[in-house]
């Protein structure tokens, strides 16, 4: 479903990307792992087309895609969600989620995509006209998420989805990703949860230093004895 071809990508002198390639296949949850500064963020903000990539290419569904603006993207099948959800603080629930609906073929549709979501979060339906301000952090994030499946992606790139929350929210988060999954949505999860992030990935790609050092499946990656070492502590 989704190719990143050979992409580098820049800061000024420093550079950000250096020569990352990733498959993301249809039906998968890819993770992206990696210590704070290491590349993640800004391959998702290469894929969405927020930053443009000094070279490489982005492939989605056998397009190439690196050249597009951010809404176009969207309206192709990517949502992006960022690390913190950047909800509209000012704004309720369904407004929110209304928000998520902007490109037309979304908007037309955005009735039934409210089922959907209330269906996954109920929480959410339950509360619709609270304020964004006014949620917890695990109720932000559902928001997020949520907001991010109203226009009706084919990918959903998730950018620290347990950062900051309760050990019992995010077992809950991670079931509820799972399920997406089962609902026949595409998933590339960036995590620093590694060992929670390993139980529902069917891929998993390591970045240090804005390489890609290792990728194979979750059950050759929790094998792999560095890994073991420098990120999961035993």
């Amino acid at each position: 479903m989704l190719e990143v071809r050979g992409v580098n990508v820049s800061y000024g002198k420093i550079q950000a990307l250096w020569d990352v390639s990733i498959e993301v296949p249809e039906g998968q949850i890819v993770g992206i792992f990696g210590a704070n500064g290491a590349g993640k963020t800004t391959l998702l903000n290469v894929i969405s087309g927020l930053m443009r990539p000094l070279s490489g290419e982005v492939w989605f569904m056998g397009r190439k895609i690196h050249t597009l603006e951010t809404h176009r993207i969207v309206r192709l099948g990517i949502s992006h969600i960022p690390e913190g959800g950047r909800l509209f603080e000012e704004m309720t629930i369904r407004e929110n989620l209304e928000m998520g609906s902007y490109a037309p073929s979304a908007w037309r549709r955005r009735q039934e995509s409210l089922r959907e979501v209330y269906q996954i979060f109920p929480k959410l339906k339950e509360r619709e006209d609270q304020l964004a301000k006014t949620l917890s952090g695990g109720e932000r994030q559902m928001l997020a998420i949520a907001r991010g499946l109203m226009s009706r992606p084919r990918l959903l790139m998730c950018d620290e989805p347990s950062f900051g929350l309760a050990p019992l929210v995010i077992i809950e988060f991670f079931r509820i990703i799972k399920s997406l999954k089962e609902r026949g949505l595409t998933v590339l999860l960036v995590e620093q949860n590694i060992a929670r992030a390993l139980e529902i990935v069917d891929r998993a790609y390591l970045i240090e230093n804005a390489r890609i050092v290792f990728h194979s499946s979750s059950s050759d990656f929790l094998q792999n004895e560095y890994v073991r070492k420098a990120y999961l502590g035993y």
